[in-house]
C-alpha cells in the first residue's frame, strides 16, 4: 500500500452562525448542542461559535461538555437531569440519548424546539415541543418535524422565535380582553336582572354589538408588541389568565351600572310599560358597551401608557375607530333603528357617554398599575 495524501473533511459553520446564536442567547434562548460527532469536533465547532468559552470543557468538576457512552454510566435520573443542565455540548449521542435528554430538558419545565436533519434526529424530533427540520433533510426527519425550514440558516431561527413570540403576545391580548369582557358582562346582566323590571338589552342588539366588536378585533394579529414583552420566553399560564379576568372583568360592570344609574334616574326608565323608553335604555346600553370594550383595547394591550407610550399598529388602530364610529352612527339610521329595535340616543347622553369612556380609561389605567405592582406581569 502506498500513501498518496491524507483528504480532510470539514463542514464549517454558516459565516452568520456565531451572531444568530449571540442574539437567541440575547432573546433568552438557551442553546444546546447534540451531536454524534467526536467530542474534540463538537467541542471546537462551538468554541468557535462562542457557545463555550474554556478549555477545559470536559472538567468533571463544571463540565460543560459530555459523551454518550459518559452519560450511559450516569446513575439515576436526577444524576442525568443535573448533567442535562449544566451541560451544554452532548457528543457521540446515539438516537435514544439525543431523546432522553429532551425529555429531561421538558421534564425540568423548558419548552424544547430540536432542530436536526438527519435519521438520527427523528426520536429527538418527536419528543420536542416544536421539532424543526429543513428541506434539504432526510425525508423522515421532515415527517417528524412540526415545522420544516425552506433554507438552512440559524437566522431564520431567530426571526422564528421573534415571530412566534409576537403571535403568543397578540393571542394572550385576545383572549384575555375577551374573557374579563364576558366576566364583566355576567356582572352587569346580574344586576340588571336584580335590578330592572325590563330587559337591558334585546338579543339582536347583543349579537349585533358583539358582531361589530369581533370586526373590530380581526385586525390584532397585525397589532405590534412591546418591545420588553420580545425579550423573554413566554408560556402560557391558566392562573395567569384566571387572575387577570378577575380582576380587570369587574371594572366594565362598574360603567355598566352607572349608565343603568343614568337611565333610573336621570330619564326615568323605571317600568316596562313605557316601550319607547325602554328602548331609549337598550340603545344607551348598547353605545356604552361597545364603544368602552371596543375602547379598552388600547389600554388592555400594553403593560404602558397608551396612546403615550405605546401605541396600536395602524390596522387596528383603524379597525376599532371605524368600529365605533360605526356602532355609533348606526343608532340614528331610522332602517337599522328598526331593524335593530332602537331609539334615537338622547343628545344629553352623547356628553355622559364621552365621560364614561374617560372615567373608564382612568378606572382601567389605575387597576392595570395595581395589577402590574402586585403581580410583577401583565400579559
Amino acid at each position: 500500500m502506498i500513501l498518496e495524501g491524507v483528504l480532510s473533511f470539514i463542514d464549517p459553520p454558516k459565516d452568520d452562525a456565531a451572531q444568530s446564536i449571540a442574539k437567541l442567547k440575547d432573546l433568552g434562548v438557551q442553546i444546546k448542542v447534540l451531536t454524534g460527532d467526536a467530542l474534540p469536533v463538537a467541542v471546537n465547532v462551538c468554541q468557535r461559535l462562542e457557545l463555550i468559552s474554556r478549555d477545559d470543557v470536559t472538567e468533571t468538576d463544571d463540565a460543560q461538555a459530555i459523551t454518550g457512552p459518559e452519560l450511559a454510566l450516569l446513575e439515576g435520573a436526577d444524576e442525568f437531569d443535573e448533567v442535562v443542565r449544566t451541560c451544554t455540548v452532548f457528543a457521540k449521542l446515539t438516537p435514544n440519548q439525543k431523546a432522553l435528554v429532551v425529555g429531561s430538558l421538558r421534564k425540568a419545565g423548558h419548552c424544547v424546539g430540536m432542530l436536526g436533519d438527519g435519521i438520527n434526529d427523528c426520536m429527538a424530533l418527536r419528543r420536542a415541543d416544536v421539532g424543526i427540520s429543513v428541506d434539504s433533510g432526510a425525508s423522515v426527519a421532515k415527517d417528524c418535524a412540526d415545522l420544516v425550514l425552506t433554507e438552512k440558516g440559524l437566522h431564520i431561527m431567530v426571526a422564528s422565535v421573534m415571530t412566534g413570540r409576537l403571535t403568543h403576545g397578540n393571542t394572550i391580548k385576545y383572549i384575555k380582553m375577551v374573557a374579563s369582557s364576558n366576566f364583566g358582562n355576567v356582572f352587569s346582566m346580574l344586576a340588571a336582572a336584580a335590578w330592572l323590571p325590563f330587559t337591558p338589552m334585546l338579543s339582536i342588539q347583543l349579537l349585533a354589538q358583539n358582531l361589530l366588536y369581533d370586526i373590530s378585533q380581526i385586525a390584532i394579529p397585525w397589532d405590534s408588541v412591546d418591545p420588553e414583552y420580545l425579550k423573554t420566553p413566554k408560556s402560557w399560564k391558566t392562573w395567569d389568565l384566571l387572575c387577570f379576568v378577575v380582576v380587570l372583568g369587574p371594572t366594565s360592570s362598574v360603567i355598566d351600572i352607572l349608565t343603568f344609574t343614568l337611565n333610573w334616574f336621570y330619564y326615568g326608565v323605571k317600568t316596562a310599560n313605557n316601550e319607547e323608553a325602554v328602548r331609549l335604555a337598550q340603545t344607551h346600553w348598547f353605545l356604552q358597551g361597545l364603544l368602552t370594550q371596543t375602547l379598552i383595547v388600547h389600554l388592555l394591550r400594553t403593560a404602558k401608557l397608551p396612546f403615550i407610550q405605546s401605541r396600536a399598529a395602524v390596522p387596528l388602530a383603524l379597525s376599532t375607530g371605524a368600529i365605533m364610529v360605526i356602532g355609533f352612527v348606526i343608532t340614528w339610521i331610522p332602517p337599522i333603528q328598526r331593524a335593530l329595535n332602537f331609539a334615537q340616543p338622547s343628545p344629553t347622553f352623547v356628553g355622559f357617554l364621552v365621560a364614561e369612556l374617560l372615567l373608564y380609561c382612568v378606572e382601567v389605567q389605575i387597576v392595570k398599575m395595581i395589577y402590574i405592582k402586585i403581580f410583577k406581569t401583565w400579559l
